[in-house]
Parts: structure tokens; C-alpha cells; sequence
């Protein structure tokens, strides 16, 4: 149900851009006053144009409303190549195929080209079609090209009413992707416990950050510089392009609310509607959104998980209080730290139980499971071998090589960072004091950036400049995509509208069970209706 408010609702505007062209024939000879009129026209039109240039937002390929590509356009073999649809191999309901992209778009004939998988979920109801729906996946490193059929299935209005589509990124899955870390390097990495202070366990931590940077340099050096998100928007408005649409709807979830951003940005009047949940604080930098991590973690963990494990302890036995529970929490990660559980090929040290931890989190229908969880390593021996390897499993899934070698390319390619390791020294200690949950990486994950050999990327800066009206979705308590970067967003993308979820902190709030927020989304997705302002809409938990 949507809370009573007093709102205006308004229609997203139109985006016509009707072109006019004179027919070829015979005209009458030009006579000189004629020419003069005709010539002084064209002088004014000139001078207009350059005073709303100078006049427009500052943006990169924005500072009007017009693609990039119109005045700069890509070279014929990619805008007329041809998209091969066939079933995907993993997922039937979806048509895959492969998109060829340059690898610089500032410079498409240099260098070997990438690949792009794309996929589409054709309209259920032909009949009602309203257009094309893309969708990106999180990260950065999600995959994201079977996406479009689970979005399609958990909303049948928007799958009976819009070719649903989506793509792995630039450097992901089955795209042209990075490699940085072998298996074992990826563990290495992981090891250990990102807590402790001692100058040998900071200098193993920085050079092992150090270490991952040259993997990637060695195994992708070549590629790294264009894994960037304003790369992958102009990958976007290829695909646009190639499926014939003048025109894209959009829906981004965490990272991905960043790509539809900066797609607004480079190509606004491609837009014709955005849904951006779970919002990446698009209008800084990298740096500056993930030291705000440590904060909104440990704010999900002690103010929501911890308070309802404790309500559990009759079936879980962690504590019935919220103290009990902490105190049971940094027991067990101690006795990891001197002992790690070691099942086949997986360790279980305090990073894994942080990083679980983290991953779990996201989700309140999470819980029970990370619960279960932190009973089984209470008891590991006493577990039933089924149970020890569902967790093994658990701990093995959060992270990986494939994912770290995008996310790391993105975030420390798209924006400047410190360069100063005594600084994410001190930081780091200041972090892991504080907010030890997600803290305690600050070192390890910063000091890769802070090694980065690539320059950043061309400048995006985010201003709403001519889009239509965007609609925002986030929670308060959500722990990775936090509510005060969020606001930050909202405040740079003039004339967005942010629906705000009470009383819990899930990441991503469409498609779920919050109907209020379902209502909002498919009333602007499907009938052009935006909200007049923000709104707030309970979670289903505070009810």
C-alpha cells in the first residue's frame, strides 16, 4: 500500500524529435536580398548555437541534447553490423547474440575490437508492445545477460509489455573479458584477517593488493583502460541502435544505476523512461562512495541483523540479546583468526566470515540462512557432512577472480583516487576501529586503486540535463548502495523523483513483494506516469 501522501502526478513529457526535410526540385533563382536575408539567418543560428553551448550544464557529451554519435558517428562496420539471434545456451526463454564494439570509442579504429553478449526477452503481448526495456547488472562484475528473463518472470506486466534486454558489460562473462588473478591468487588475497594491524600483516596485505594489480597488467594490460562506465554507455546506445529504437527504457539496479546515469548523461534524448534502485553515489567519486561502505554495514548488521538473531536465540543460540550476540560474533572470528575450518578446497577465516557476512546482509530473506550458518560453524564437526558443504558452498560464492578483475577496473578507472598508501594505512586502521565489518578491507581493496596504472577516465558529470523525469528507488538501511549516497544522487539528477523505503535496508526494491513500490514503478513504466514528488513507502518487514 502506498503511504497517504498529497502528490501531483505528472506525465512523463515527450521526446519528439520530428525532422523536417526539403524535397529535391526546381526552385527560383536566388535573388541577391535574398541571399543576404538567408546568410544573415544562418549567422544568428550560428551565434544561438554557440550561446547555448556556453550557456548548457557542464557534461561530458551532454552539454546539449543530442548523442554524441550524431555529430562524431561510429564507423559503418558497427552501426549496420547485424545481430545473429539464437536461443541462449543457458537460458532457452532468452535469444542471445554477440555485439562488436570498439575497443576505445574516443578512437574506433584503433585497436582489436571487443565483444558484447547480448539478450532479449521478446514482449509476451505483441499487441500492447510499448517498446524496449534494458537492463544492466550490479557490480561492477555482475553478469548480466540472463537477467532480462528473471525480470520478465517476477514482472509479467512489464514482460507482456516491453522487449526486455540486457548484456554482460565490457570485461564480464561472455563478453571480451579482464583476467587479473589465478584461483589460487584470488585466495591469497582473501587471506588472512584484514583486522590485524601488525606492520607484517599491512605490508602482506598491500603487496598482495600490488600483486593483483600486476596480474592484471600482465594477463588484460591492453584492455584496462576501457573498462570503464562511460565506455559502457556508448556500448548501450550501439545496442539501442542496433535493435532499431529511437528510444530506450531503462532499469538499473545498484551498480547499474550508475551506467543508466551516465547513459542519461552522454545520450539523454535516447531516454525514454529510468528507474534507477539502489543508487551508486553517481555525482562523486569512487573513493569518496566506498569509504561510506563501512558506515552503512555495520548500521544493517548491528541496527537489523544482530536485534533479530537475538529475537532467535531459542532456535539459533547465538545470544538473546544484541550484546550476547556481538560478543558471540567476535568469539567465533577470534577462534577463526587462530584456527580457520579448512572443508576441500575451501578455508573459512574471519575475512570469509565478514565477507559472508556482508553478502547475506543485502537481503533480510536472507537471514535465516546466515543464521543457519553461523550455528553450523559454532559446530562444525558435530554438522552433518550435507550441512558442512552448503556452507563451504556459501562461503565460496561471494567473491570472485572474474568479478574482482571488473570491479576493480571500473572503480579504479572511473575516477581519480589517493595515490598515498600512508594514508589508506591510516584510514584503514581508522575503518577497521569503527565499522570493523566492512572496514577492515579499506586497506586491502584501496591500495589496489591506489597502484592503478590507468589514468581516469573522460569526466561524467551527472546533472539530469534534458532527461525525463527519473524515478529513484532505495532503502534506508540498505547496506551497500547507502541512503545518504543516494540523496547525494537525487540531488544531482535534477528533476528525479525518490521513492523512499521505510523501516528496512534490502538492496534492490523492484521486483519484490513491496507493493507500494510496485505500484509506483509499473505506473510510470507502463503508463507514462511519474510521481509529482518523492514519496515513502513502508518495507513489508516494518509491517
Amino acid at each position: 500500500m502506498i503511504v497517504p501522501v498529497t502528490e501531483t502526478v505528472t506525465k512523463t513529457p515527450a521526446q519528439n524529435q520530428n525532422q523536417t526535410r526539403s524535397k529535391a526540385g526546381s526552385r527560383p533563382a536566388e535573388t541577391a536580398p535574398r541571399r543576404a536575408r538567408r546568410s544573415r539567418r544562418a549567422v544568428l543560428a550560428v551565434a544561438a548555437a554557440v550561446l547555448a553551448g556556453l550557456a548548457a550544464p557542464a557534461t561530458a557529451g551532454a552539454a546539449t541534447g543530442r548523442d554524441p554519435g550524431d555529430a562524431d558517428p561510429a564507423p559503418a562496420r558497427y552501426t549496420h553490423q547485424s545481430l545473429n539471434w539464437q536461443p541462449c545456451a543457458q537460458q532457452p526463454a532468452l535469444d542471445c547474440a554477440a555485439m562488436t564494439a570498439p575497443r576505445d570509442w574516443h578512437h574506433p579504429g584503433v585497436g582489436a575490437d571487443l565483444t558484447i553478449a547480448v539478450s532479449r526477452h521478446r514482449a509476451t503481448d505483441p499487441a500492447k508492445r510499448k517498446g524496449t526495456l534494458l537492463m544492466a547488472a550490479g557490480g561492477p562484475g555482475g553478469s548480466g545477460l540472463l537477467r532480462p528473463a528473471g525480470l520478465a518472470g517476477a514482472a509479467p506486466a512489464l514482460g507482456a509489455a516491453y522487449d526486455v534486454v540486457g548484456f554482460d558489460q565490457r570485461g564480464v562473462g561472455e563478453s571480451t573479458k579482464a583476467v587479473c588473478q589465478t584461483p589460487e591468487e584470488f585466495q591469497e588475497f582473501l587471506a588472512g584477517d584484514y583486522r590485524d594491524q601488525s606492520p607484517a600483516a599491512i605490508d602482506r596485505v598491500i603487496a598482495n593488493s600490488k600483486k593483483l594489480v600486476a596480474g592484471c597488467q600482465e594477463r588484460s594490460g591492453d584492455l584496462l583502460p576501457y573498462l570503464t562506465t562511460e565506455q559502457t554507455a556508448h556500448d548501450i546506445d550501439l545496442f539501442r541502435g542496433l535493435l532499431g529504437e529511437r528510444r530506450l527504457s531503462y532499469y538499473g539496479p545498484s551498480y547499474a544505476s550508475m551506467i543508466g546515469a551516465y547513459y542519461g548523461t552522454l545520450f539523454p534524448h535516447r531516454v525514454e523512461r529510468m528507474v534507477l534502485d539502489s543508487n551508486i553515489g553517481f555525482d562523486g567519486t569512487w573513493e569518496t562512495f566506498e569509504l561510506g561502505q563501512p558506515m552503512s554495514f555495520q548500521r544493517r548488521f548491528d541496527e537489523d541483523f544482530v536485534p533479530w538473531l537475538a529475537a532467535r536465540d531459542a532456535t539459533y543460540h547465538w545470544g538473546a540479546t544484541p550484546e550476547q550476540v556481538r560478543a558471540h560474533w567476535e568469539q567465533r572470528r577470534a577462534a577463526l583468526h587462530d584456527s580457520p575450518i579448512v572443508e576441500g578446497p575451501v578455508t573459512i577465516g574471519p575475512n570469509q566470515l565478514d565477507s559472508l557476512t556482508m553478502s547475506a546482509i543485502y537481503r533480510a530473506a536472507n537471514f535465516p540462512d546466515l543464521a543457519g550458518i553461523l550455528a553450523t560453524v559454532d559446530d562444525w564437526q558435530g554438522a552433518a557432512p550435507a550441512t558442512r558443504a552448503a556452507a563451504a558452498k556459501a562461503f565460496n560464492s561471494y567473491l570472485s577472480p572474474e568479478f574482482l578483475a571488473e570491479y576493480f577496473a571500473v572503480t579504479c578507472n572511473d575516477t581519480p583516487w589517493t595515490r598515498d598508501l600512508g594514508s589508506w594505512i591510516e584510514r584503514g586502521a581508522e575503518n577497521t576501529a569503527r565499522w570493523p565489518l566492512a572496514g577492515a578491507r579499506t586497506l586491502a581493496f584501496s591500495a589496489v586503486c591506489a597502484a592503478w596504472p590507468v589514468a581516469p577516465a573522460p569526466k561524467v558529470t551527472v546533472t539530469g540535463a534534458h532527461l525525463p523525469t527519473t524515478l529513484m528507488l532505495n532503502s534506508v538501511h540498505d547496506p551497500a548502495t547507502y541512503y545518504e549516497a543516494a540523496l547525494g544522487a537525487h540531488r544531482a539528477l535534477r528533476g528525479s523523483r525518490l521513492v523512499t523505503v521505510t523501516g528496512g535496508g534490502d538492496h534492490g526494491q523492484y521486483p519484490t513483494s513491496n507493493t507500494c513500490v510496485s505500484a509506483v514503478v509499473e505506473r510510470y513504466l507502463l503508463d507514462g506516469t511519474a510521481p509529482g514528488r518523492d514519496l515513502t513507502c513502508p518495507s513489508p518487514q516494518a509491517g
